[in-house]
């Protein structure tokens, strides 16, 4: 029960890694508030012990920093926040990567992030204790050809977690990053299966990895344990990862 008083905010929390991280967060004590924007997800994980649900945009600042705040009330406190909400983008060359299509990646993937990480490091801070953890990608350290707005929306993702790990490292508040290479959830239904296959290709271990395994590292991040560890990335990778 490394959770027990703990109260946690996981965003894209309803499905795939976010669901698994949410339910081991709870299985171990955590009061948990899952974010998600689909009606669905959250009818999928509503009603499970010690979780509650919220649907939310997390692309809106005003009402990522509103709820943030009102979650923070109704659990008694917000001592976590896990950031997994993401989407790919179309896999396709730089040359022709749809403009619209390009922001809408950056909007969720980083700028969503963005906000949640800003509103919950300045809930923790008067507190002087807490843990962020964000969903970063192997592909953010290497790049994927046919995948560019993914690839440096999750680099983005790197280089935030680092700053705000160093901005909060005279507090108790860490914030890492996990760089996982694929993993089969719902996300796969956005790419072809000839980026699949490739991505495959790439993972030594000739597997992915499983949403337990990613959320098995989520959760040491987000407990007392990982206390000396802040601004960093840890690879789940299969072996794909070269530095």
């Amino acid at each position: 029960m490394r959770f027990e008083n703990r109260h946690a905010v996981v965003t894209g929390g309803a499905s795939g890694i976010g669901a698994a991280i949410s339910r081991r967060l709870a299985a171990e004590g955590a009061t948990v508030t899952v974010w998600d924007i689909s009606a669905d997800n959250l009818d999928a994980i509503e009603g499970e012990a010690n979780i509650r649900t919220r649907a939310i945009d997390v692309t809106d600042p005003q009402a990522v920093t509103r709820a943030m705040a009102e979650d923070q009330t109704a659990m008694g406190g917000l001592d976590t926040l896990v950031c997994s909400a993401g989407i790919t983008g179309p896999n396709t060359t730089v040359i022709e990567y749809p403009t619209e299509a390009w922001k809408q990646v950056f909007e969720l993937n980083t700028h969503g992030l963005f906000y949640c990480n800003r509103a919950a490091a300045a809930l923790m801070r008067p507190g002087g204790f807490g843990r962020i953890v964000n969903m970063a990608s192997v592909a953010g350290k290497e790049g994927n050809p046919n995948a560019s707005a993914y690839s440096a929306s999750k680099a983005a993702i790197i280089g935030l977690t680092k700053s705000l790990g160093k901005e909060l490292a005279d507090t108790q508040i860490t914030v890492n990053a996990i760089a996982p290479a694929a993993v089969r959830t719902a996300i796969f239904d956005q790419m072809t299966d000839e980026f699949i296959a490739y991505m495959e290709s790439k993972i030594p271990m000739g597997r992915f990895g499983t949403v337990d395994e990613i959320a098995a590292m989520a959760c040491w991040l987000a407990s007392s344990e990982a206390s000396f560890t802040t601004g960093a990335v840890f690879d789940q990778s299969g072996g794909r990862a070269t530095y």
